[in-house]
């Protein structure tokens, strides 16, 4: 049986496949990013390097287009005509701003377009000048500069060896004079008070050696807190009865605050009194059965009248309870020949073993409590 061709069928499919290209052509010039196109001259006074037909077109950063045409000017060899062909909806004027630019790590140029507000005629096609040195790539452009450089010190030879001669001149003035310099800056130093600072001068005192064997021994274990005094005492510096410093002692120290230089110096005089029932710190192991409290009251040189070195204590006996067993004032002034730190020294070292003696003698025969 001979098999009828559905020629019918066959043709329909024909017909409907080329209506569809037809379509999809329409879509693609109207909607499908072809669309109604206009063109543009540009023109570059400058070369172009890299740029080629079918480069892209970039508005404010958007691609609307590309370059469709290159070629030299006719009166410029220097200048560059192109033409552009750009979505017809971009805003293009007759002031737009055009430039190239490199994209990519490749440097792929492509044609800007910026802003602009004047309109142009719409009968006729604009011409679009860009700006000079658009074409210039960033790897041109330091060579530009480079050159620049190079033709500056190129024209400037001559100053330039004059002056680099002039410093070496300077500088080997500078190398002879040396010691003169180093004089000068050490006279300036000194004329305005700077350069390193004074070295300080530390002084110490001296707990009495020779106390004798110990008449009567300390009935109760004891120990010697640090004694307390006013913040005015809380330091090393000499103290002055009259306020201030004297300039004869800007560079006195005592070995520590007075408080605690006291301190230490009494337990030394208590020990080289009495070495088997020495007294204890505070912060020794254990707890002693009584306590010797010291308020310092007075630990200066007075130049009022005879100058002299001045010491005064209060001092305290207290036991386990806090309670008072007995108290007493002591104090005691040590004539004082010339104020100097050497003498001044000399003359606490006195005073102080006067009164470390007195208070030894007044401990041991306070009735303390075990």
């Amino acid at each position: 049986m001979e098999t009828r061709a559905p020629y019918v069928l066959i043709g329909s499919f024909v017909l409907a496949a080329i209506l569809a290209v037809f379509g999809f052509v329409y879509w693609l010039n109207n909607t499908g990013g072809i669309g109604p196109r206009a063109s543009y001259h540009v023109q570059f006074h400058g070369p172009v390097p890299g740029l080629l037909v079918g480069a892209g077109v970039l508005f404010n950063g958007i691609r609307v287009g590309e370059v469709t045409q290159l070629g030299l000017a006719s009166d410029n060899p220097r200048f560059v005509n192109a033409t552009i062909s750009v979505a017809s909806t971009t805003p293009v004027r007759a002031d737009t701003e055009v430039g190239l630019d490199f994209q990519g790590l490749t440097g792929v140029p492509v044609v800007t377009l910026e802003g602009g507000m004047i309109v142009g005629e719409s009968s006729e096609t604009l011409t679009l000048t860009a700006e000079a040195g658009a074409g210039q790539s960033m790897t041109q452009a330091a060579r530009d500069a480079l050159r620049r450089v190079d033709s500056v010190l190129q024209d400037n030879s001559g100053p330039l060896k004059d002056t680099i001669a002039n410093f070496k001149a300077f500088s080997d003035g500078l190398a002879r004079n040396t010691g003169k310099l180093d004089g000068i800056l050490a006279g300036l130093e000194k004329m305005t008070g700077g350069g390193a600072p004074a070295q300080k001068i530390t002084y110490d005192l001296h707990a009495p050696q020779n106390l004798g064997p110990a008449g009567k021994t300390f009935s109760a274990s004891l120990a010697i807190p640090e004694p307390t005094a006013v913040a005015m005492l809380q330091t090393q510096r000499m103290l002055f009865a009259s306020g201030g410093d004297n300039p004869g002692f800007a560079d006195f120290l005592w070995a520590d605050s007075i408080p605690k230089l006291v301190q230490a110096r009494l337990i030394d005089s208590f020990e080289n009194y009495d070495m088997a029932h020495a007294p204890l710190r505070t912060a020794d192991l254990g707890q002693a059965d009584n306590q010797l409290l010291i308020d310092i009251r007075r630990f200066r040189i007075a130049t009022r009248g005879e100058p002299r070195v001045e010491i005064e204590f209060s001092v305290r006996i207290v036991d386990k309870d806090s309670k008072v067993i007995t108290s007493r004032l002591m104090e005691t002034s040590e004539k004082l020949d010339r104020i100097e730190p050497t003498a001044a020294v000399a003359a606490f070292d006195a005073a102080f073993a006067r009164i470390a003696e007195e208070m030894i003698n007044w401990t041991a025969e306070a009735p303390m409590r075990r």
